[in-house]
C-alpha cells in the first residue's frame, strides 16, 4: 500500500510534460491491447460465440486510444527531449 501512495505521490511531483507522456504511452499501450483483441475477434467469426461473448468496438477503441496518445506524447515531445 506504502509503494502505490509512493508512485502516486511521485508522479504528481513530475511535470506537466512527463506526466503527459506518461498518459499517451498508457494510452498506446491500450492501443496495442485493442488492436490485438480486434485480431483475435476478426479470426473467429462464428456469431454464436460472438453473441455469448458479447460486442466491444475494438476498432474504435483503437483508434480513440492511439490518437489521443500520439497527441499527448507529441505535445510533451519538445519539453521531455529538451530535458535530457
Amino acid at each position: 500500500m506504502q509503494r502505490a501512495m509512493d508512485m502516486t505521490a511521485q508522479f504528481a511531483l513530475m511535470s506537466d510534460a512527463a506526466q503527459l507522456a506518461w498518459v499517451g504511452a498508457a494510452l498506446w499501450a491500450l492501443a496495442a491491447i485493442a488492436g490485438y483483441m480486434e485480431r483475435r475477434r476478426i479470426k473467429r467469426r462464428n456469431l454464436d460465440r460472438l453473441e455469448q461473448v458479447g460486442w466491444v468496438p475494438w476498432t474504435g477503441l483503437f483508434m480513440l486510444s492511439a490518437i489521443a496518445g500520439g497527441g499527448c506524447l507529441a505535445m510533451s515531445l519538445p519539453v521531455v527531449l529538451g530535458g535530457l
